[in-house]
C-alpha cells in the first residue's frame, strides 16, 4: 500500500492507475452493452485500496427518501461522501434491489472518476422527448389578392404577377384572384347583332 498524507493525493494517485471499466453486460431493453457494479470496482478498487482508500456504501434514509451514501475513507481519517437518492421502479424488493445496485454503480462511478458510455444514458438519450416543433402560422393572402385586384391595366396584372413570391403564385385564392381580373381587363368583343332579312343583299 502506498502512503499519501492527503486523501486528495491519493485519489489523485489512484486515478491515474485505473483501468477502463468494461461493458460485459447486456441490457436485453436496449440491445447494448454496459459496465455492471462489478465492472466498475474491478476498475477501481485495487487502484484505491492500493492507495489506501477504503470505499463503503451504507443505505440511509433522510427527509427526502431513501439514498446510498458512497464513501471513501483514507488512512489519514479524511474521506469524501456521494450521495445518490433511490428512486424505486417497482415498489418491492426486486425493485429496492435494482435500485440500490444502480445507486452504487454511480455513486462509485462520481467519486472514482469513471464515466463508461453504458446503457443508462442510451436509454435516457432515446426516452428524452422530442422538441415540439411550432406549427408555422397560416400565410395571410389577402394582401396579395389585394394587390392584384388594384391593378389597372392587363400589363400592370402581369407586372404585379411576376412580383410575387413562388409560393404566394401557387395558392388558390391567389390564382383566382389574377384570372378574375385578368378577365375584367380584357377588353369584350362588341356583340354582333343577328342578320335580319332586310340585310340579306339580293
Amino acid at each position: 500500500m502506498t502512503d499519501h498524507e492527503s486523501i486528495a493525493a491519493a485519489l489523485a494517485a489512484a486515478q491515474s492507475e485505473m483501468g477502463k471499466a468494461l461493458k460485459d453486460s447486456t441490457n436485453p431493453h436496449f440491445r447494448s452493452k454496459y459496465a455492471d457494479l462489478g465492472n466498475v470496482m474491478d476498475a477501481c478498487l485495487p487502484a484505491l485500496n492500493k492507495n489506501g482508500i477504503a470505499v463503503f456504501q451504507p443505505v440511509g434514509r433522510d427527509d427526502l427518501g431513501v439514498y446510498v451514501d458512497t464513501v471513501l475513507l483514507h488512512t489519514s481519517g479524511e474521506k469524501l461522501e456521494c450521495r445518490v437518492p433511490l428512486i424505486l421502479g417497482k415498489n418491492d424488493m426486486q425493485g429496492f434491489g435494482s435500485a440500490q445496485t444502480y445507486a452504487r454503480r454511480y455513486g462509485l462511478m462520481t467519486m472514482a472518476g469513471i464515466a463508461p458510455e453504458d446503457d443508462d444514458g442510451n436509454a435516457a438519450a432515446k426516452s428524452a422527448p422530442a422538441p415540439r416543433q411550432q406549427a408555422k402560422p397560416a400565410p395571410d393572402h389577402s394582401q396579395a389578392v389585394t394587390y392584384l385586384q388594384e391593378a389597372d391595366t392587363l400589363p400592370d396584372l402581369a407586372e404585379r404577377w411576376e412580383k410575387l413570391p413562388n409560393e404566394t403564385k401557387r395558392i388558390p385564392a391567389v390564382i383566382s384572384a389574377k384570372d378574375a381580373r385578368k378577365a375584367e381587363l380584357t377588353p369584350k368583343e362588341p356583340e354582333q347583332s343577328p342578320i335580319t332579312d332586310d340585310e340579306i343583299p339580293y
